[in-house]
């Protein structure tokens, strides 16, 4: 016999006991096909969430910019390539169907820093998406940065543990050797004209030497293993929620320890 839907005020339930709570700050990485059926549709997580969160909460999501290598370093495309538009560009496929449905529901903002973008819906979503840096844009001035400040969660949602972004903001923070950098040329909005503008930020898109890809697995799952953050089921989705500010500190110290930084 197959489970019953998930419901608003079901899921609502599984989210306060995985942690979430009244004016918390949360960013999710949604795999929503793990969810399972949800009998008001999708937006009933959003929903669920809003209502576990109050007023005063705020959910993001990380948005990135559907947007082409090999078709930007095309010289003779160069032209037809529209500007980000952080209220027009859609979320890149990678990321699923979760960053471009927060970013398009009601009262949703989005940062303007298009590789590191990213859409929060809330009480402070005008403070979380102002000011992102464009350049190294998953350092301390950017979302993620504000994150920690704000003590605010993180919620995998049936999302594998390597998708955390928050731990590229502890890639950003983190003293180790050989780091890499990415110089990348795209085209923005200037005064509401398309400028070609060149971004520069530590390269987030391969692990450092000597660690394997899926690395960040490691460190969320050690993390755990000290007693911290919770594990459990939204729907019928495996999730984890985890504190930003520790979880950053944590894989800073790792990162350190391991690559021979600090």
């Amino acid at each position: 016999m197959s489970r019953p839907a998930s419901t608003r005020k079901s899921l609502g339930r599984d989210l306060s006991a995985i942690g979430l709570a009244d004016g918390d700050a949360v960013l999710v990485h949604a795999a929503l096909r793990t969810v399972g059926r949800i009998a008001g549709g999708p937006d009933d997580i959003i929903d669920a969430m809003r209502d576990v969160i109050g007023p005063a909460g705020t959910v993001l999501g990380y948005c990135d910019w559907q947007f082409e290598d090999e078709v930007r370093d095309d010289p003779s495309m160069r032209d037809h390539i529209p500007a980000f538009d952080p209220l027009r560009s859609r979320s890149i496929r990678d990321n699923g169907f979760w960053p471009e449905m927060l970013r398009t529901t009601p009262g949703a903002l989005r940062s303007a820093s298009p590789g590191a973008s990213m859409a929060a819906l809330g009480g402070e979503a005008e403070w979380f998406t102002a000011d992102h840096a464009l350049d190294y844009g998953y350092g301390p001035q950017s979302p993620l940065g504000k994150l920690v400040e704000a003590k605010g969660k993180v919620l995998m949602l049936g999302a594998p543990l390597d998708k955390m972004t928050l731990l590229h903001h502890a890639e950003h923070l983190a003293d180790f050797p050989n780091k890499r950098i990415r110089r990348y040329e795209a085209p923005i909005l200037v005064n509401g004209e398309k400028v070609w503008r060149w971004f520069e930020e530590f390269d987030t898109s391969h692990s450092p030497d000597g660690l394997p890809e899926d690395y960040f697995i490691g460190i969320v799952e050690a993390f755990l293993a000290t007693g911290r953050g919770r594990r459990g089921k939204i729907g019928e989705a495996n999730s984890v929620l985890v504190p930003a500010d520790e979880m950053v500190a944590f894989g800073v110290e790792w990162m350190e320890r391991e690559l021979g930084g600090g």
